[in-house]
């Protein structure tokens, strides 16, 4: 009977927090440690999340008690953060004052755009879900780099760019987050709009497999930045509190938003419609890629980029015309979407081999790494069978660019996930150039 243990785990992690005393918190606890991947640099830390964790228990376990909410809780990937970790590590939607004025200025140039483009009020359907139309990509986990404002904006990009083109391609948030500084600020935070412009500016943007997500700012690869994969040709605001304009709107493709995502519950949402409490002050972005009803209740259908692990395998179903103009969480008030009239530029040339030095080689999809070092020189180079990937410094492996720290004593490729460090298998993927 062993064999149920590890089920019976899932079920009470994912879907009901048991209320009994009958299982221990810390065993629980360790059996989600394992569930995650999640490990701590000293015993002292681990107490320490152990304590955060159980109050985050106490509180699912109330919430999910009290049975009037559309919606419940579970320990999910977050579980082991405090509210403030946890406010501080996954938002990152960062609206000024002077925006709203912008915003404004924009509305009165571009409403005749607007009209054109939005499907028309008698052609709305009842329901819609861009992700069955082959619109919308794999959830992506920003982790805690702060950059929920880049993965809302491609996510708007890849959407209109598959239905005016037919071809769903997945774009570099790591592009935004390196290259576009006029406004935005990477992981500080940023604003979907000043995304569009630098794509407009930049004559298009580069695809996420070409230049992938690292997690952390980088410096802007200007190779990678003439790769204009995918182009935009504006972009329109959505006049604020106007929720009629943005289900037009949704109903014409994936729209970016912005809301409050620091809300506890928030944090921690397992399934369900959400309908709060939480506040109207803006922090967070997601992308609205599409809509339903379910027992007399309207609701959007909100796409997260914090991984699958949270909410509905990254989604949260968000409560839809609650009569209050700014929408739950303040969604109705700062939406906005890319318009796409041009075709996209001719295929780049095929990728050519990378250049270690004046006579040395990897191939295309490979990284250089100095094998053998003397004075600051290096006398050998290996191909790392990853793109992007990083060296180590034993020059005798590599791990790939998503577990970008090396620790060949254990063996392992790591990565910091807010106060917890997640492991991969460190590999020999080195071959002579």
């Amino acid at each position: 009977m062993r064999w149920l243990w590890p089920f019976v785990y899932l079920v009470l992690l994912f879907f009901y927090v048991p209320t009994c005393e009958s299982s221990s918190i810390s065993d629980l606890f360790d059996s989600w440690c394992q569930q995650y991947g999640k490990t701590y640099n000293s015993a002292q830390e681990k107490e320490y999340r152990l304590k955060v964790f159980e109050e985050n228990y106490a509180y699912v376990s109330h919430h999910n008690s009290l049975g009037n909410f559309s919606y419940s809780l579970s320990l999910n990937a977050y579980a082991d953060l405090t509210h403030h970790e946890f406010k501080a590590k996954y938002l990152g939607l960062s609206p000024s004052p002077d925006d709203s004025i912008i915003r404004l200025n924009r509305n009165r140039g571009s409403s005749p755009v607007e009209g054109l483009n939005l499907v028309k009020e008698s052609d709305i359907p009842s329901s819609l879900d861009w992700r069955k139309k082959g619109a919308v990509t794999g959830v992506k986990d920003q982790g805690s780099c702060g950059a929920c404002w880049s993965f809302s904006a491609t996510g708007a990009m890849e959407g209109i760019n598959k239905i005016k083109t037919g071809s769903l391609i997945s774009l570099s948030e790591q592009e935004l987050i390196d290259c576009d500084k006029s406004y935005n600020d990477g992981c500080g935070g940023g604003l979907m709009d000043y995304a569009y412009e630098f794509v407009i500016k930049n004559h298009g943007i580069d695809t996420e497999k070409d230049y992938p997500y690292q997690g952390r700012e980088k410096t802007c690869n200007k190779e990678k930045l003439k790769r204009h994969v995918v182009t935009i040709d504006s972009y329109v605001d959505i006049p604020a509190k106007d929720e009629k304009r943005l289900l037009q709107a949704v109903a014409t493709q994936p729209i970016s938003v912005g809301l409050c995502g620091s809300d506890r519950s928030f944090q921690l949402y397992s399934k369900g419609i959400f309908t709060g409490p939480c506040s109207t002050s803006l922090d967070h972005a997601v992308l609205i890629v599409g809509y339903d009803s379910k027992n007399g209740k309207d609701y959007w259908i909100v796409k997260n980029s914090w991984g699958k692990y949270w909410g509905m395998d990254g989604y949260m179903h968000m409560l839809r015309n609650n009569g209050n103009p700014q929408g739950i969480c303040g969604i109705n008030t700062l939406a906005s979407y890319p318009v796409k009239t041009s075709p996209n530029p001719p295929p780049s040339p095929s990728p050519t081999p990378t250049r270690c030095n004046l006579f040395t080689y990897c191939s295309s999809g490979e990284t250089c790494c100095c094998a053998r070092r003397f004075l600051g020189l290096c006398l050998k180079w290996k191909c790392c069978g990853a793109e992007s990937a990083v060296c180590c410094k034993d020059q005798s492996h590599c791990c790939p660019h998503d577990y970008p720290i090396c620790d060949t004593r254990r063996n392992l490729c790591l990565k910091q996930i807010g106060n917890a460090t997640i492991a991969k298998q460190l590999g020999k993927n080195f071959s002579t150039s």
